[in-house]
């Protein structure tokens, strides 16, 4: 879709396209106006009763769960034998009030059953990691391409493979069209092809899921209505069709976008610090202005998808990734920038012990991926001093009272990292015990985000 076409119309309601405009399979950008279960002159979908979900992490368990609880048999395959002990047990942990209930329901228990090894499906789903290699930062396809493989024996003609996981553009092209061949299998005749990436935010897994709509690229219109089917038993937003590489870029693009407004309130902060000037206030009243929503700045970025996702595209083109590579470095920096903060305070103290609060990436989840807080930590563990690690929400770093941790460490310098809206309300509530014994306090995130 071009620039002077008009915004697809939404219609709202579960697996319909929002669609407009027009375009053959090979095109790229949004094709015809289509509901995902009628009005194809194609031959009827065939059913999707029985999917396998490759990987049941942050992203695919959440599905799998879904599609169990909305009648759906389900294999969910992962390397972890602990993880597939605990969801075939109903005694694993989840973050989130209504998945935790879903793995507690008669459906879910009656037909989700977690493998270490796939089985025979209709759908197969592929939720994996794509993480970084270090430190030329190029995308490690290698969980992708395995768990392609795993499912290899046991595709059939007819049956579809949906790629969840964000993949840098042209993978699904280059890697897993070249994959499915090899089986014997030609995408888009014998079998289809889709990639419809995840848009989720740990906290708010189960509602995302639900509500928020869904991009899904094809490498076929037939393999884009039937991938929209899985979806459809649950799925309340809007389904936008396209080809594979759209959808690719699509997934990039967001969190790109998002990256790169963050960079921007963090050198905006970097200025603030060098003039001396409280630079929170000032993107407050910059705010005002009718056009201008400058984001908060912070200690850096962390999660799954930020701090990677935009690698993803200077992979693929190095030259004009200039803007989106400065803005990574940026935010790559931030969490040495607070590091430093927090070694002047400690450099006139001998010896001194630190008690850090939090380790997740953001506040009120426990999700540790590429934590800013945890590395943090690491930097001033590797300058020799004592600190001691605490999160209410992670369960290895978790403690009951905030009170008995003091006493305990009897610290000398207490930094908040994450504000978990217990934490803040806590050291609010001990301010007096601080004052009493001499403790430091140092606050991220609180008034001015990147001063403590």
């Amino acid at each position: 879709m071009t620039s002077s076409e008009p915004r697809p119309e939404r219609t709202r309601g579960p697996a319909r396209s929002a669609d407009s405009g027009s375009g053959s399979d090979g095109d790229r950008g949004n094709l015809g106006n289509r509901d995902a279960r009628t009005g194809s002159d194609d031959p009827p979908l065939e059913p999707i009763e029985d999917v396998v979900v490759v990987g049941t992490g942050f992203v695919g368990l959440p599905l799998a769960l879904l599609l169990a609880n909305n009648g759906k048999r389900v294999v969910g395959v992962d390397i972890d034998g602990g993880l597939v002990r605990e969801i075939n047990d109903g005694t694993l942990n989840l973050d989130e009030d209504e998945l935790q209930a879903l793995l507690a329901t008669d459906a879910v228990e009656r037909n989700l059953e977690a493998r270490t090894e796939p089985t025979d499906a209709d759908a197969f789903v592929v939720s994996v990691p794509t993480p970084l290699t270090e430190p030329n930062k190029s995308p490690d396809l290698s969980a992708l391409e395995a768990a392609l493989e795993s499912i290899r024996p046991y595709l059939e003609p007819g049956d579809i493979v949906n790629v969840e996981s964000t993949v840098p553009p042209l993978t699904c092209e280059e890697t897993v069209v070249p994959i499915l061949e090899d089986a014997g299998l030609e995408p888009g005749e014998d079998i289809q092809l889709a990639h419809s990436p995840e848009r989720i935010l740990p906290g708010n897994v189960f509602d995302e899921l639900v509500t928020n709509d869904r991009i899904i690229g094809g490498i076929d219109e037939r393999s884009r209505r039937r991938a929209a089917a899985i979806y459809e038993p649950f799925l309340e937003g809007d389904v936008y069709y396209t080809d594979l590489l759209s959808a690719e870029l699509c997934k990039l693009m967001e969190n790109t976008y998002r990256d790169v407004n963050v960079a921007l309130a963090n050198e905006f902060a970097l200025i603030g610090e060098e003039l001396d000037v409280a630079m929170s206030e000032v993107i407050d009243l910059a705010n005002n202005h009718p056009r201008v929503d400058i984001l908060r700045p912070g200690i850096g970025v962390g999660g799954h998808c930020l701090p990677i996702d935009p690698w993803f595209l200077n992979e693929v083109d190095p030259e004009h990734t200039n803007l989106i590579t400065t803005a990574r470095r940026i935010n790559d920096k931030m969490p040495a920038v607070a590091a430093r903060k927090i070694r002047r305070t400690l450099a006139p103290l001998a010896d001194p012990t630190v008690v850090a609060l939090g380790a997740a990436y953001k506040p009120g989840v426990d999700d540790r991926r590429n934590s800013p807080a945890s590395q943090i930590v690491t930097d001033i563990r590797e300058d020799g001093y004592r600190v001691r690690h605490y999160d209410r929400h992670v369960d290895a770093l978790a403690y009951d009272e905030l009170r008995s941790v003091l006493e305990r460490e009897s610290p000398d310098v207490v930094v908040q990292l994450v504000p978990h809206d217990e934490t803040v309300a806590a050291l609010e509530e001990h301010r007096s015990w601080f004052d009493e014994w001499g403790v430091e306090l140092l606050q991220f995130g609180v008034e001015n985000p990147i001063e403590p």
